[in-house]
């Protein structure tokens, strides 16, 4: 892989999105952990099964997803599985069968995607080369 020089806006660019889409599974996970059966509840409201353990997976997922970009570490698969997550998100609690009953539900549900497109663009690029770990995909962070 050729060395590519970063610019100081940039890395300064690289360090802010990572720490916003810390900061945004931060929030998520810091809810689940102060009520994790309220959590279960909306999940089960969904109708999906065993809505505790699924509240336990997506807290400890979303854990990993906050270290991950505070480090830089395995960013790439990281936030390919974030994408992948947060749109799945948005069509299970918010999708259009929810848009009949509360029309708010649409934005909801469309907020999602750039938060998805941000990740996948993050995927492709990395965590940048400074205040990152780099373990990860070979020739890729």
């Amino acid at each position: 892989m050729p060395d590519i020089t970063q610019s100081p806006w940039q890395t300064a660019a690289l360090l802010i999105a990572r720490l916003i889409f810390a900061a945004v599974f931060l929030m998520g996970v810091a809810f689940k952990f102060m009520d994790m059966g309220a959590t279960a509840g909306y999940i089960a409201a969904a109708g999906f099964p065993f809505p505790l353990f699924l509240a336990w997976c997506a807290a400890i997922l979303e854990t990993l997803l906050v270290l991950a970009c505070l480090t830089g570490a395995f960013l790439t698969p990281a936030a390919l599985v974030g994408a992948v997550y947060v749109t799945f998100l948005g069509f299970a609690f918010h999708g259009p069968s929810h848009w009949a009953a509360n029309q708010a539900e649409f934005g909801a549900f469309m907020s999602h995607f750039p938060f998805a497109a941000g990740l996948l663009f993050a995927a492709v690029h990395g965590p940048g080369r400074v205040l990152a770990l780099n373990p990860g995909w070979p020739g890729r962070a």
